[in-house]
């Protein structure tokens, strides 16, 4: 039932069960809890998802999304997992090299940033 307005940094282990209404770093992996909701973006270096997440999610390592879980923004992962019924509503990049994840990022951040400019004539 705890509710954080603000961004929070945890370093090492962490495990959510309110809500955030903020953006979220974690040094280690993190479990989003099935009760948690996070507005905003999430990153970790693994990340299992049970709750509602309407941010990006960046988790070099491994995401994991329960079938509780839903995800409303982009997914940026070398391994990703997604149970049944699981909602998400976003762009994935999901890829083991490393070369070619790093790649990949720096792509998408380059058109994300692109595309979320206002051009004004």
């Amino acid at each position: 039932g705890s509710t954080i307005k603000g961004d929070l940094s945890i370093r090492g282990f962490a495990k959510i069960d309110g809500c955030i209404n903020g953006n979220l770093e974690v040094t280690g992996n993190l479990i989003i809890g099935k009760d948690a909701k996070i507005n905003g973006n999430v990153s970790a270096k693994s990340i299992t998802v049970g709750g509602i997440i309407k941010g990006n999610v960046i988790a070099p390592e491994s995401v994991h999304l329960l079938s509780s879980c839903v995800v409303l923004g982009d997914v940026q992962t070398k391994r990703i997992q997604a149970d049944e019924n699981v909602v998400f509503h976003g762009h994935c990049i999901s890829i083991s090299n490393s070369d070619e994840y790093e790649k990949a990022v720096s792509k998408w951040n380059n058109i994300s940033s692109v595309s979320s400019s206002t051009f004004r004539i």
